[in-house]
């Protein structure tokens, strides 16, 4: 989600940072996005249902990027009343999932990574930090908000290496057959499979552990699963939370869990140390300055391997 009100970033967040992780991309949008894209063709804003918050744009704000709308500032006015620390906790994350790709490229040799849920384009994305140990790493980005998509146009210029589908995260087959799915990625070999931040979003009716299964199913040994999600022990965020964010995106949201709920998404893999954890606690970066710990709601998540 991206976050802020009016012009300071505070809670913990300092300008440099919120610069730092911003996005400079542009784009536009056509009513058949996918196809557009593969062929080239123009797109026009108005696909976009400005009115209506997306979660991808929310977590742009949070991160003090641009490419959001009224509404979407909005709602995260509303979510900054109950849970002030939401900036920080999305600092948190995204460094998180820097810190995860760096440590999977150099440490464990991962040179392929499918990011579901992977949200807008920022700075030291999973392309830009796989590719800066080994340019032939292969990424593959999976998000169902079609600006997304379009902003993803950027990272094909780039090289032939990246990939944005649209599709939604639960349709596992439909993104492992994914032609740009097939042209990249090798599933004979290791491939670390990323949902940071994105469990949440969906319902138990659509079982989440399910379909962490599901592709964990149909990776080879020796990959990684990559779960983060948000979760709180006061239940009167996880309600307040969960009720307002399905309203806000229009039912696409899941809920805020538990600690111990997270723990399912691991059944049968090899958990990283330091385990599960507090997402800024995993094996922090000493460069950086610690951000604060988030007070109302926290992501925690881990590393778990195929053995």
């Amino acid at each position: 989600m991206k976050s802020g009100l009016g012009d300071g970033l505070g809670n913990g967040m300092s300008a440099d940072l919120s610069s730092d992780l911003s996005s400079d991309l542009n784009s536009g949008l056509s009513d058949n996005v996918d196809e557009d894209w593969m062929h080239g063709k123009s797109w026009s804003p108005d696909a976009i249902d400005t009115k209506v918050p997306s979660v991808a744009r929310m977590y742009d704000y949070l991160l003090g990027g641009d490419d959001n709308y009224q509404s979407d500032r909005e709602a995260c006015g509303q979510l900054l009343k109950q849970a002030p620390s939401s900036r920080v906790l999305a600092v948190n994350n995204r460094r998180f999932l820097q810190r995860v790709v760096r440590t999977l490229a150099d440490d464990y040799g991962i040179r392929q990574f499918v990011d579901h849920g992977s949200g807008l384009p920022t700075q030291n994305n999973v392309h830009q930090i796989a590719q800066a140990v080994d340019p032939d790493s292969r990424v593959v980005y999976v998000d169902n908000d079609p600006i997304v998509l379009a902003h993803g146009r950027a990272l094909l210029e780039e090289n032939d290496r990246t990939a944005v589908i649209q599709a939604d995260m639960r349709d596992t087959e439909g993104i492992l057959g994914h032609e740009e799915t097939v042209r990249l990625i090798d599933f004979d070999r290791p491939v670390a499979a990323l949902f940071v931040s994105v469990l949440h979003c969906i319902p138990d009716e659509d079982d989440p552990a399910g379909l962490v299964r599901r592709v964990a199913e149909r990776l080879a040994p020796g990959s990684f699963l990559v779960v983060c999600q948000l979760v709180s022990d006061r239940p009167e965020i996880r309600s307040f939370v969960t009720d307002f964010m399905a309203e806000a995106t229009g039912g696409h949201w899941g809920r805020v869990r538990e600690e111990h709920e997270v723990t399912e998404f691991f059944r049968g893999l090899h958990i990283l140390e330091p385990g599960l954890v507090e997402v800024s606690t995993w094996r922090p970066d000493t460069e950086l300055a610690p951000v604060q710990q988030t007070d109302e709601w926290i992501e925690w998540g881990g590393v778990g391997r195929l053995v």
